[in-house]
């Protein structure tokens, strides 16, 4: 064997040694966990997002058919308001802080729609309007779907949480410089979504 021929064989033997080490200490499975939670936080961003979008049509619609309680609308609206101030990005999951102050944003605006559909109880004709029911129909599906995309986020992060703990997938996510990732922590009370009835 030649002198050129074993020097060009070095290199290449030490680049497949480092690449099966890479593999075994689950670098790809840290990237695939990571994304995961990316993905599932971006739908519950998503179906939020939804909710607020809602509001101003479900403002209007009541304050058009009744002389409303001006409260409960200033509740809703002032709650709107609060979410559409946080500014959240696929970074605000790293940092506890900023997820707390999402959550509770979204769980005041939870709060204050409940307080709306309660208060329209008093109101048969505002009920009975095929708009105000439509979209009452749709803020039902938006909150069914908020609380199928939080659980599949706090479950995405559980998962990604026990890639970046666990030997030797842990040597990955150290190389990839990724730290556990805090998750919801809303109480069982504000997890309910408003009571909305027909």
């Amino acid at each position: 064997m030649s002198k050129q021929f074993r020097q060009r064989l070095r290199p290449s033997w030490f680049g497949l040694i480092f690449c099966v080490t890479l593999a075994g200490c689950g670098f790809n499975t840290v990237v695939e966990a990571d994304e995961d939670v990316k993905a599932a936080w971006s739908e519950v961003q998503n179906q939020y997002k939804r909710r607020a979008d809602l509001v101003p049509q479900l403002v209007s619609t009541v304050q058009g058919a009744a002389k409303f309680e001006r409260d409960t609308l200033t509740q809703v609206i002032e709650a709107r308001a609060k979410v559409g101030s946080i500014r959240v990005d696929e970074n605000s999951i790293n940092d506890p802080a900023k997820l707390k102050a999402f959550e509770q944003a979204q769980s005041q605006m939870s709060g204050a729609l409940s307080r709306l559909m309660v208060v329209v109880e008093k109101y048969p004709d505002l009920k009975a309007s095929a708009q105000f029911r439509e979209l009452q129909a749709q803020l039902e599906g938006t909150e069914n779907r908020i609380t199928v995309a939080r659980q599949r986020f706090i479950t995405s992060v559980g998962s990604y949480n026990k890639v970046v703990q666990v030997f030797p997938t842990m040597i990955g996510a150290y190389m990839r410089g990724r730290q556990v990732r805090p998750n919801f922590e809303g109480n069982a009370a504000n997890e309910a979504p408003p009571e909305i009835k027909f």
